[in-house]
């Protein structure tokens, strides 16, 4: 049952204007180079709950609260000549409704919501779709894999379910008593997005979407969810990434128990570096964190961070001299205790590295008899 989440440090936010740069558990610093790169964050501070922040002609930032250590998320509504779009619309919760409501008095100004733009199907993004949609009579635009997969999740259907996750992770290692908590939780998706859409819009990989005083061109990011939306307006210099491109922590990529022998790590690897053919004075409009410049230092800070891991995961399936699975790494990767939300998320990142290196031929994969999965060298 996959839900929004990230890996790394979940609430530095570089409030300086120039910081330097972390990932996941750990600073990557070249060694000989006093300076490292920086990215450049040309505000330093978001917007008060209720405020907003202008980042561009026609382009407003807000940020509304989320009930998980990862405590925020972006928004962006671009202005039109009647009313607003909206990029992302945050968690299905009274809270965000709230401060939607004071949003739409103040910082919309009495004018409707014309259309919402969901990045893909995660509750912070899509948790308000529905109840937008509904208030607005207004179109949910959205890729069709995203939209499938949000009613797959919600209902519980083709390999989408807690069940399927539970089996899954049991099959990699997963303790009794942590499988039982999990399942003991319900459907989590449903709490952060109490409906999905029943009908859309749909947008592909190169549309162009008018918005905002520009034009948009969608660019699909695969690792993080099926077919991911990112928008990057070139009239603007502006690339809103959704959670494709983070400027201080790594993006959950997870195996989902639909696609147990996939490799969403290849996917989202090759995706960030095809950000890299944009502009370097582009600026990015995450979904978490600070708006920042400096497109191809974060794809590299990442390609590092992920080689870096990959290495020390496969040192360490040498040095076991057994097999192991995917729970039995975790401390590999994952170097402070874990609540069960963050072991949810923690296991499918596990088994997307592991899966990746089996992909690769760097390690071999047994499955036995009972279907318990296990890695070697």
């Amino acid at each position: 049952m996959p839900v929004e989440g990230v890996t790394g440090v979940a609430n530095d936010e570089g409030r300086t204007v120039r910081a330097r740069y972390h990932i996941g558990l750990h600073a990557i610093v070249p060694v000989n180079a006093p300076h490292p790169p920086l990215l450049e964050y040309p505000f330093a501070a978001p917007p008060a709950p209720g405020e907003a922040c202008v980042v561009a002609p026609g382009v407003l930032w807000i940020r509304m609260p989320l009930p998980f250590a990862l405590d925020h998320i972006n928004l962006w509504l671009l202005e039109e000549a009647d009313g607003w779009t909206a990029v992302d619309c945050g968690y299905g919760d009274a809270v965000t409704r709230g401060l939607w409501e004071t949003h739409f008095a103040k910082t919309l100004r009495g004018l409707p919501v014309k259309r919402v733009i969901a990045t893909h199907f995660h509750p912070d993004h899509l948790g308000n779709a529905t109840w937008l949609m509904e208030r607005f009579h207004c179109p949910v635009v959205m890729t069709l894999a995203e939209f499938l997969t949000a009613h797959a999740v919600l209902e519980q259907h083709a390999a989408h379910s807690l069940a399927d996750t539970c089996a899954l992770f049991a099959v990699h290692g997963m303790a009794p008593e942590f499988v039982a908590a999990l399942s003991h939780r319900g459907n989590h998706y449903r709490r952060g997005v109490p409906g999905v859409p029943a009908r859309f819009e749909r947008m592909v990989d190169g549309d162009g979407v008018a918005a905002g005083g520009s034009s948009w061109r969608i660019i699909c990011g695969h690792g993080h969810s099926p077919e991911h939306a990112s928008l990057h307006s070139s009239g603007k210099s502006l690339l809103i990434s959704g959670d494709m491109l983070l400027p201080r922590i790594s993006t959950n990529v997870s195996v989902s128990a639909a696609e147990p022998d996939g490799d969403p790590l290849k996917r989202f690897l090759d995706s960030i570096s095809d950000f890299t053919a944009l502009p370097g004075a582009t600026l990015v409009l995450p979904s978490h964190g600070l708006p920042f410049r400096g497109i191809a230092l974060r794809a590299a800070q990442l390609q590092a961070h992920h080689t870096e891991r990959l290495a020390e995961l496969e040192s360490a399936i040498a040095a076991a001299g057994a097999p192991v699975s995917a729970s039995e790494v975790l401390p590999v990767l994952f170097r402070r205790p874990l609540d069960l939300q963050q072991r949810f998320f923690a296991m499918g990142e596990a088994i997307a590295h592991l899966n990746h290196l089996w992909h690769r031929g760097l390690i071999r994969r047994t499955v036995a008899a009972d279907g318990a999965v296990r890695f070697a060298s």
